[in-house]
């Protein structure tokens, strides 16, 4: 016959089950609260793990002691968590290359902000001339980014269940170069009706000038604190890095005698007939590829074409550098193959790329990625000791502003309008190679990265300086800079 358990055991088992409500009771709480700062991925990670167990309240001590062996603590949190009634959620679709796209996340942060917003983790453009496949989370540490601007907006990894479909979504693109006003006044009213917005296009959304100080501090807080790489690529990154430190000062040179660009551009400098007529073919398959009908020769001479590699060879030189000076190539493919590189290499045999000092199985898994193998180069540029790009785009820019940022280490921007004259006078022998050398020397003499103003141009958005190119409002000892009392608030 079972024997009755004593009163003492039913006591601690009563107070045993008590214990489990109340626990779970808690976690219900937690759970709720989650979900009104949009989603328990906010949660801290052990209640997250406790509630991946499920509802069996019977589980082990020893269960959870084996559960745990192999936990790591997350990392506390970076600054305490800004609390605000968010009017809804910004997804964003970033497009073009790795730089550009570092640039809108950084916009978007910041106009999430303004907002009072709930920013979803960017999508990144998987359509351009690259096809890069990447997620932000393989070249772009997640939680790095959600932490450490907890105290300026909310970001999370997706958009909750009951917000999604198309009566709860508007897709639109932004209109370029806008202040702070036409987001408050033209956005902000249409999260009356819609839960998400999602900017379906995000380069050049932002303006340069004319923002509150405050919010262009947060475009470099982004930039340089919160958009890590990934460990995997850091830790790449570091390894080349400490390799060409090893071998002594280097040089980076962004090299932009690429397909992609020449395409774009409609630069054909140095190329055969059927070369032009493939970068022409390329151009036209791409329908946001705006100019098709291009006069290569007349854009050259507007400075607007990158240098070529035999050009910049000769550029080189006549800054100074010599045989022994060890440059690295930070770009990918150069069109025309090695063999383009000919003349540079001749000149400067100390001349590498990741290939040549990784090894193959290191780049193995960033290959056919291009932003990730992009983000190798943006690693070694911004540590190189010096950095010199032939073409004006959104890596030299953005890495221009970096180094700016980091003490205003020598950048050294190039001339391209007079450097292809003085090229062509020294070619046609005009120009002797001592007056060729002093006069490149000459007028880049004030174009090394140091402090200085943007330009600023009302209404001309497209011709004044790139806020990441100079971000002189972030930056110690830089020069005070007067920006207009105001701008336009939709311009383009």
């Amino acid at each position: 016959m079972l024997q009755p358990l004593p009163r003492a055991r039913l006591q601690v088992w009563f107070v045993r089950v008590c214990s489990c409500i109340l626990v779970w009771t808690c976690l219900a709480q937690l759970v709720a609260v989650g979900d009104l700062w949009h989603g328990h991925s906010r949660l801290p990670v052990a209640v997250r793990f406790f509630l991946s167990l499920g509802n069996d309240a019977a589980v082990s001590s020893l269960s959870l002691r084996h559960q745990f062996q192999d936990f790591v603590p997350a990392s506390p949190p970076y600054v305490p968590l800004r609390v605000y009634k968010s009017n809804g959620y910004l997804k964003v679709s970033c497009n073009g290359g790795l730089n550009q796209m570092r640039s809108e996340i950084c916009d978007m942060v910041t106009v999430a902000r303004f907002l009072n917003l709930t920013l979803v983790v960017p999508e990144l453009d998987k359509r351009s001339f690259w096809a890069d496949t990447s997620n932000f989370g393989d070249i772009f540490d997640v939680n790095h980014l959600i932490n450490t601007l907890r105290d300026e907006v909310h970001i999370v990894k997706r958009i909750p269940k009951r917000f999604k479909g198309p009566k709860n979504m508007l897709e639109m693109p932004p209109v370029s170069w806008s202040n702070e006003n036409y987001y408050l006044r033209q956005i902000l009213p249409l999260f009356d009706k819609y839960s998400v917005i999602h900017f379906n296009k995000t380069d050049a959304r932002l303006a340069n000038n004319g923002l509150p100080l405050e919010f262009q501090k947060l475009r470099c807080h982004v930039n340089y604190q919160a958009l890590k790489f990934t460990p995997q690529i850091e830790a790449l990154g570091n390894k080349l890095i400490k390799i060409l430190q090893e071998r002594g000062s280097y040089v980076a040179l962004h090299l932009r005698y690429e397909m992609d660009m020449l395409a774009f551009s409609g630069c054909t400098r140095g190329c055969s007939v059927e070369e032009a007529n493939e970068l022409k073919r390329l151009r036209y398959a791409y329908p946001w590829w705006r100019e098709k009908e291009i006069d290569s020769v007349a854009k050259r001479l507007q400075g607007l074409c990158p240098l070529t590699p035999e050009e910049t060879s000769l550029v080189l030189q006549a800054l100074g550098f010599n045989n022994s000076t060890q440059i690295y190539v930070a770009s990918g493919e150069i069109y025309g193959s090695d063999h383009r590189l000919t003349d540079l290499h001749a000149a400067f045999p100390r001349l590498v790329r990741k290939e040549m000092l990784l090894d193959p199985k290191d780049l193995r898994q960033y290959q056919n990625h291009s932003s990730q193998m992009a983000a190798l180069d943006y690693l070694v540029s911004i540590s190189s000791d010096i950095f010199i790009p032939t073409y004006d785009g959104n890596m030299a820019k953005v890495v221009e502003g970096h180094r700016r940022y980091l003490g205003f280490r020598k950048s050294i921007v190039l001339d391209r309008r007079k450097l292809v004259e003085l090229l062509d006078l020294y070619a046609n022998k005009t120009l002797s190679w001592s007056e060729f050398t002093g006069t490149v020397q000459e007028i880049h003499k004030n174009r090394i990265g140091q402090p200085s103003c943007r330009k600023v141009l009302i209404n001309k958005p497209k011709e004044e300086d790139y806020f990441y190119a100079n971000p002189y409002e972030c930056l110690s000892n830089s020069t005070e800079c007067e920006e207009p009392s105001n701008s336009s608030d939709t311009l383009r």
